[in-house]
């Protein structure tokens, strides 16, 4: 496997112009860029709010980076600090330098940007692979530095299937149609990251850049039995990459101790679909 990066020079400097453009124009209020060095390479972050008690650090899904937060930001950031992560491997202000072969690597990469960023605890709250990279460090590293977990629609639970390529295909169609379509169209698939007009430009851009990842394998009975952090689970009623009411069971069965809500309205672009709810189901678990 090798590393993720842009196709050239050029893409790389186009998708950057195009991402500090953006991120101009939607962060709200004052961030500090922090580039964190980790044995996979530079990782960026931005550090926002204010507020005692254990920062709340985010992990965007595939394909995203701390843009996709910037909604979240005020109202997380007015209780406690905010750290937001582009992460390594997936196009963003992130550089990789080693390859990320598994979840165990996932897991090292992260417990190394926690060390970076001098926490001792963190309320971690993850997005579809990055909640899959936050279950992984929970179960494989000693969990002392993580004061909570909520994830967000995570992945690995079911490989996708022609149903989770069919939603990501609809989704990008309906990016494209007339913004007035849009509102329709986004209730239609499900998918209100199309609604995101700013995030949505940064899609040719990043487009230049090579992912290389290790694919989100599945958690197993033993995994989940394992997970002594405390945890909630946040599922889409509607996702297209599992059946949320089965990992709901799953999760019951097998990590007693953890919150499972099953999100009605929502599918599995959840942080999108239902920001208020989310934002409301954070602040909730991270404050107890």
């Amino acid at each position: 496997m090798t590393i993720g990066q842009f196709r050239n020079d050029a893409a790389r400097l186009r998708f950057l112009r195009a991402y500090d453009t953006v991120l101009d124009r939607l962060w709200p209020g004052p961030r500090k860029a922090v580039d964190a060095p980790t044995a996979f390479g530079i990782t960026r972050v931005y550090r926002s709010g204010s507020g005692s008690g254990s920062p709340i650090v985010l992990l965007p899904g595939a394909g995203g980076n701390s843009l996709m937060w910037h909604r979240y930001v005020p109202a997380l950031g007015a209780h406690r600090e905010v750290i937001t992560v582009d992460t390594i491997g997936e196009p963003g202000a992130s550089v990789q330098q080693a390859p990320m072969r598994d979840g165990h690597d996932g897991a090292a990469w992260l417990d190394q940007l926690l060390t970076a960023l001098d926490l001792t605890s963190a309320h971690i709250v993850g997005c579809s692979y990055g909640g899959w990279l936050a279950l992984n460090h929970a179960i494989d590293i000693t969990p002392d530095r993580i004061a909570s977990l909520t994830l967000l629609d995570p992945a690995g639970f079911a490989h996708p299937g022609p149903r989770f390529y069919r939603w990501m295909i609809a989704g990008a169609l309906a990016g494209l149609a007339p913004r007035p379509l849009r509102p329709r169209l986004a209730r239609l698939v499900t998918n209100h990251t199309v609604l995101e007009r700013e995030l949505m430009s940064l899609a040719l851009p990043a487009a230049a850049y090579r992912r290389r990842l290790p694919p989100a394998t599945l958690f197993t009975d033993h995994d989940l039995q394992r997970l002594r952090t405390p945890a909630q689970f946040l599922l889409g009623a509607h996702s297209a990459l599992h059946d949320a009411r089965q990992v709901a069971d799953r999760l019951a069965d097998r990590a007693p101790d953890a919150l499972v809500e099953v999100v009605p309205g929502a599918g599995h672009a959840l942080p999108m679909d239902r920001p208020e709810l989310v934002t409301d189901r954070i602040l909730r678990f991270t404050t107890t």
